[in-house]
């Protein structure tokens, strides 16, 4: 049974690292980067950068990471202007009020 927990453990972690080494002196891109960058470029209609920034950590790690900007975005959203973050998010994508 702690075979199994420790395997799945391991490859959680693995999931969550980088899947390209860095080159020469260059420090990996960790998940918050990769998504910072993966949905800056999307809204800049930039392919090459988006495409870039994927590579840099495995999907999972890329949806985890966007996933949680999205949460802290509407989350900040939702403070400045004093509503909660369900009516940022629906009115972010375009919904009726709820």
């Amino acid at each position: 049974m702690w075979g199994r927990i420790r395997r799945w453990c391991t490859t959680a972690v693995r999931s969550l690292r980088t899947e390209q080494e860095a080159a020469g002196n260059e420090r990996p891109h960790n998940l918050f980067e990769a998504a910072a960058v993966y949905v800056a470029a999307r809204a800049a209609d930039d392919q090459d950068t988006l495409d870039e920034a994927a590579g840099w950590v495995s999907p999972e790690a890329l949806s985890f990471g966007v996933s949680e900007l999205a949460c802290r975005a509407v989350l900040v959203l939702a403070r400045q202007r004093g509503e909660s973050p369900q009516t940022v998010a629906r009115e972010l994508l375009g919904l009726p009020a709820a």
